[in-house]
């Protein structure tokens, strides 16, 4: 799986290709948002640009989607390896600064060791069950009916 390296929380996380950059951030609890956008950003829909993040330039340039342009109206004032973090789809590796407009305490030495460390590849694609045939509609209304005669049945007992 690709793996997010979270520079200043210090934390790597792994995800899904295609998975939303906001939603796994949100998920593994990395504060994405400062004050303004903890007290109103718009759920992700790339409308409050409160969820900006730095893609670190040691980081493959075909790490996230291209930018949407959403990204380009609302970053345009920004530094061309700012992202917002809704519009972003992984795909492979990346390092990734949150809250890039705050100052990094030790920045220097802290964005050496991310870039040293290697980060996983990980598989390109989201895995596939083994079992992964549907069921047919007639197995499943037959299973349906076949509970509901035996529950009927046990009521009937009791």
């Amino acid at each position: 799986m690709p793996a997010i390296r979270f520079v200043r929380e210090g934390r790597d996380v792994e995800c899904y290709p295609g998975e939303n950059l906001r939603e796994v951030a949100l998920r593994e609890r990395i504060e994405l948002y400062g004050l303004k956008g903890q007290l109103g950003n718009c759920g992700g829909c790339g409308q409050c640009s409160t969820c900006f993040v730095a893609v670190i330039d040691g980081s493959d340039a075909d790490a996230l989607t291209a930018r949407t342009p959403v990204e380009d109206n609302k970053l345009r004032r920004r530094p061309q390896d700012w992202r917002l973090a809704c519009q972003a789809l992984v795909e492979k590796s990346l390092l990734v600064l949150t809250r890039p407009q705050v100052r990094l305490p030790e920045a220097k030495a802290r964005l050496a060791a991310a870039r040293q460390a290697p980060l996983p590849t990980g598989p390109i694609a989201w895995p596939t069950s083994p079992n992964s045939e549907p069921e047919s509609e007639k197995d499943m209304v037959g299973n349906d009916s076949d509970e509901k005669v035996s529950g009927a049945t046990a009521n009937e007992e009791a």
